[in-house]
């Protein structure tokens, strides 16, 4: 009892999931950015720096989470609740900076338009997910809560944009795309179509879960 009684009853925890929630959108508007500014490769340098900062950022603030939560006698919301929370937020700005670090590493030369759609979405979940977390402070209210549950509503319909654009990207890349070694075709076999790498397939599949609603609050 003496032990608890010298541990804090509350961290800060609301306070640094919008800190996070921040570092998040700056990530996805850096990655906004770096799509933009793709063909110009100082621009392209100076973005790609911007998301890394970001998404280091929201790893430091992942840390005082995680170490907030063995220091706290008694949390806002369940442990499991803010461990779940944060690193699925954590999640987000990973594969942001996985989606940058994709591009630079399979050499990719220009922005198609479904990448560009799919950045603005991005951009417009990541604000979402922020607006959401904002109102978990006051969850409790009966009006906060039917708030956050329209935001979430948002981010899923945001979600299912986001999924078409991408069968329209990959049907076109089947449709359009010269396959390696057909000698029928006359373009150059160095413009051949890559795979999708299994790291991106893992990624599209986290992004997918990462989606996922706000956890509800409750007392712990």
């Amino acid at each position: 009892m003496l032990f608890a009684k010298l541990l804090p009853r509350e961290g800060n925890f609301f306070e640094m999931f919008n800190q996070h929630a921040d570092r998040i959108v700056e990530a996805a508007q850096a990655f906004s950015k770096l799509v933009a500014n793709y063909s110009d490769p100082v621009l392209r340098q100076k973005f790609n720096q911007d998301v890394d900062n970001a998404e280091r950022a929201a790893d430091r603030v992942t840390h005082e989470v995680n170490k907030a939560i063995h220091k706290t006698f008694i949390t806002p919301i369940d442990r499991e609740q803010i461990h779940s929370l944060i690193n699925t937020m954590d999640d987000i700005a990973d594969l942001i900076q996985d989606s940058a670090e994709t591009m630079a590493l399979y050499d990719v030369h220009h922005m198609t338009d479904e990448i560009v759609r799919l950045t603005d979405v991005s951009v417009k979940c990541c604000e979402r997910v922020r607006d959401a977390v904002k109102l978990l402070a006051k969850i409790a209210d009966p009006a906060t809560a039917e708030a956050a549950l329209k935001t979430c509503e948002e981010i899923d319909k945001l979600e299912s944009d986001a999924d078409r654009i991408l069968r329209s990207a990959m049907s076109r890349l089947f449709r359009e795309e010269p396959m390696c070694g057909n000698s029928s075709n006359s373009r150059r076999s160095t413009n051949c179509s890559r795979p999708l790498p299994t790291s991106a397939k893992t990624s599209l599949m986290s992004s997918r879960a990462s989606s996922s609603r706000i956890p509800e609050a409750s007392s712990s």
